[in-house]
């Protein structure tokens, strides 16, 4: 039941391999009262191993009658139709728009026969056209529903977290296959879905898996679903019991082996720490079966309360889990080498002899194209309240920075264009930070503890100084309110630029420090010590090597290329002369 657990089969390592090339991500929920401030906040970590990381935005538009909105597919950028533009559109930055509405997903497939080859939106575009075009999350519920209902959805199931600076919202989407009638149109067209509201001060997690069980039929506070999502469940013969008893995840995208211990570990991982080893009303380690799946009826609670209200931080920082302290910790198996790196490149399934395995899939990965945190604070104006903080690459070896939602423009770091995933651009924050991971994916235990000091640095620093700006930006919301989003642009782009030369130093001081094997000592105030002959030489330099369950693991393997060192026979001393023979032989 520990790491390195066997797959039941061929097909479960193949599933998860495929899976590591497609999305998959993780998001977590924060209610406005589990979060220490009242802030409402979603994190989201977008992974895929042709992701660029950089932000798009969309300014605020008003649009003739009879606009056409051209479509392209977010994950290929495949060209997939025309839709109606409407009139006045709003402005979008990243995943949050200027009212402070947040969506973002994680995606779980379902079943193969749901998929609309007709459908014109797919999850991506769904996601940002309606940033574009609602205001709560409520409305974002309706007009996702009303779009994939006209032109059809284009995607796999999807799980969408969706809240705004009151509520929260989790929407599970799959679509209804496809039927062409004689004239070629499909008569299943859409999607069926289901949106549970998280309650006050509780939280949930999603990734890659479908969360939503069963759900109240009778409750729209709190509830809202498709008129169809159980007819049609009983039309495809995914389910015929009572209509109380129907469970959207067990009808549209059943669990099974390699999607619960590749996508609900993770869920249960961020549980674990934001619940403090609790579950619920439960500890945690009684879910580990389910985790692992070995046991698919043990399914976690779909959201669960917090040891205590969460800071900013600690939300943030789940996001650089990799299973740490708990039976799956990546750092302590031979995989992670002599370094304690909590990385396992892909494939992610591998054989040996006639049996199947499969790495652990963390939460912080190598693959990530960007991550985020959006912040919606109810107590302020929508101009000043919405925050997106936001990063590129692995989270475990980058930092967020602060983003007003309501920005006029993109810091350059991480302006679209500025370089993509063929080109190297040395202003792309996207390029900077991997530079920074691939060094420290080949002496992690060594250069992570320096990386982690530069991201609370950076991320405290700004917390604090966000006081400072929302108090000047409410005085000119009361005075020059024209002028409040020019300075929360510029006060965004002065920090995210300040943040990206604080990564430029860091690169040039662990390639310094860490070069060749070596650790340089360092002076008090960080310079690094030279032997005291002023010509640049240091001083003797200490070597990291290896942890020695790497040593114990090289030395047991008979084609390692290690010499073993004889040992010394021992001395004998030399016998005088003048002793008997007798006396030589005791």
């Amino acid at each position: 039941m520990l790491k390195g657990t066997k797959f039941l089969t061929l097909l479960a390592a193949l599933l998860l391999m495929n899976a590591a090339n497609a999305f998959a991500c993780t998001n977590i929920l924060v209610t406005k009262g589990a979060s220490k401030d009242g802030s409402v906040m979603v994190t989201y970590a977008a992974d895929a191993h042709t992701l660029y990381g950089e932000l798009y935005h969309t300014p605020a538009g008003l649009f003739p009658k009879g606009s056409i909105l051209k479509v392209f597919e977010w994950d290929t950028g495949k060209f997939m139709g025309e839709i109606a533009q409407i009139e006045k559109t709003f402005s979008t930055m990243g995943n949050m728009n200027e009212h402070q509405l947040i969506i973002t997903e994680t995606t779980f497939g379902g079943r193969e026969e749901l998929t609309d080859t007709t459908g014109i939106i797919d999850y991506g575009s769904l996601i940002y056209i309606t940033l574009q075009r609602a205001r709560t999350a409520r409305e974002a519920i309706s007009v996702m529903a009303s779009l994939v209902e006209e032109y059809g959805y284009a995607s796999g199931g999807e799980t969408f977290s969706i809240a705004d600076k009151e509520e929260v919202w989790i929407m599970e989407m799959v679509g209804k296959g496809t039927k062409l009638n004689k004239k070629g149109v499909n008569v299943n067209k859409g999607a069926v879905w289901v949106a549970v509201r998280i309650p006050d001060g509780y939280i949930s997690a999603h990734a890659n898996c479908s969360r939503i069980d069963r759900f109240p039929l009778n409750d729209p506070e709190n509830c809202i679903y498709h008129k169809d999502v159980i007819d049609f469940a009983r039309e495809m013969d995914y389910f015929n019991g009572k209509d109380e008893e129907f469970s959207f995840c067990d009808a549209y995208a059943p669990a099974c082996y390699e999607t619960l211990r590749g996508c609900e570990t993770r869920v249960w991982s961020a549980f674990n720490i934001l619940g403090k080893g609790k579950i619920g009303d439960k500890n945690a380690e009684e879910y580990f079966d389910y985790a692992l799946g070995l046991n698919a009826k043990n399914k976690m609670p779909l959201y669960i309360k917090p040891y205590d209200k969460l800071s900013l931080k600690e939300v943030a920082d789940v996001m650089r889990d990799h299973f740490e302290d708990t039976p799956l910790d990546m750092r302590k198996d031979v995989g992670a080498g002599g370094s304690e790196t909590p990385y396992r490149w892909r494939p992610m399934g591998f054989t040996v002899g006639d049996e199947e395995f499969a790495f652990e899939r963390a939460i912080a990965t190598q693959q990530t194209g960007f991550w985020l945190l959006g912040q919606a604070r109810n107590w302020l104006p929508d101009e000043i309240g919405g925050i997106l903080w936001f990063g590129v690459d692995d989270a475990a070896t980058s930092c967020l920075t602060p983003i007003y939602s309501s920005s006029l423009r993109v810091p350059e770091c991480f302006a679209v264009g500025n370089g993509n995933m063929t080109t190297y651009s040395p202003t792309s924050a996207f390029w900077l930070f991997n530079r920074v991971a691939q060094f420290a994916y080949l002496r992690y235990n060594l250069l992570a503890p320096e990386i982690k000091k530069a991201a609370d640095e950076h991320e405290n620093g700004a917390l604090e100084i966000i006081k400072i700006v929302d108090t000047q930006a409410k005085r000119l919301h009361n005075t020059n309110p024209d002028e409040v989003k020019e300075y929360l642009t510029g006060w965004s782009e002065m920090f995210a630029q300040r943040m990206f030369r604080r990564w430029e130093i860091l690169d040039q001081y662990l390639l310094i420090k860490f070069i060749d094997g070596n650790i340089k000592a360092q002076n008090p105030d960080g310079t690094f010590k030279d032997n005291g002959n002023g010509r640049g030489i240091p001083a003797n330099p200490q070597y990291g090597g290896y942890t020695q369950k790497f040593f114990e693991a090289i030395a047991a393997d008979p084609a390692a290329a290690i010499s073993k060192v004889p040992k010394a026979e021992p001395e004998v001393a030399e016998t005088p002369a003048t002793e008997p023979q007798q006396a030589q032989t005791e």
